[in-house]
């Protein structure tokens, strides 16, 4: 069975994702933003208290919010593969001028072991994840779907009655639009959405009450 325990990290008020398969223990992090001590300790705290197997460490997109638990992560398990896309790897070797351009202190980066693809399946036990390519955001930005369990992680493409900006580093509006209307609201209604801010919503919500798409459909 899937769990989700969300956690919200960082001033940017973003949401990490510990996704795993109650069965077998075998866990994802999505969107790794711990930004200190008590942050870091917050999330690996509750790997140990349940005993959880880490598989993965995952980057829906590159802005600097849903990237700073990466190295931190990677330091105490460097076993753990990370994905994130290509296309926003220029974020990634930014990150040091992206904290300086909100004061914070600048902490070096790292490579990922593995660029996510819509080719790319992800296993937590019997449990299995795709990957939705929605650049607009970001250029390269990809939401993780578990299909069977009617799941879909937006990442910052899709919020309830909201969409993810496009003003910051290589933002597109109507990118963005395209890739909401012909990969998301393709979805079933009953798919849960859990963006990387902000609560949880539905396909079908936002199909019927986002007032930035409703005029695309």
């Amino acid at each position: 069975m899937l769990k989700i325990e969300q956690f919200v990290f960082n001033i940017f008020v973003e949401n990490t994702y510990l996704i795993y398969d109650d069965e077998t223990k075998e866990a994802l992090i999505l969107d790794p933003g711990c930004f200190d001590e008590y942050e870091l300790s917050t999330l690996t705290d509750f790997i140990n208290k349940n005993n959880l197997k880490v598989k993965y460490l995952v980057n829906t997109h590159c802005h600097l919010d849903h990237i700073l638990g990466n190295l931190k992560l990677k330091k105490i398990m460097p076993e753990v593969p990370l994905l994130y896309p290509k296309e926003d790897e220029f974020l990634v070797e930014t990150l040091p001028k992206q904290l300086m351009a909100f004061n914070l202190e600048p902490e070096e980066s790292i490579k990922a072991d593995q660029y996510i693809s819509e080719d790319l399946k992800i296993n937590l036990g019997n449990i299995e994840g795709t990957f939705i390519f929605t650049p607009g955001h970001t250029p390269g930005e990809y939401c993780l779907y578990f299909e069977n369990e009617k799941v879909l992680f937006s990442g910052d493409v899709l919020f309830k009655e909201n969409i993810g900006r496009t003003d910051l580093w290589g933002g597109n509006y109507d990118i963005l639009i395209e890739s909401i209307t012909n990969k998301l609201l393709v979805l079933p209604d009953d798919v849960n959405v859990y963006p990387g801010h902000g609560e949880k919503t539905t396909i079908g919500y936002e199909r019927r009450n986002n007032l930035f798409l409703n005029k695309y459909h």
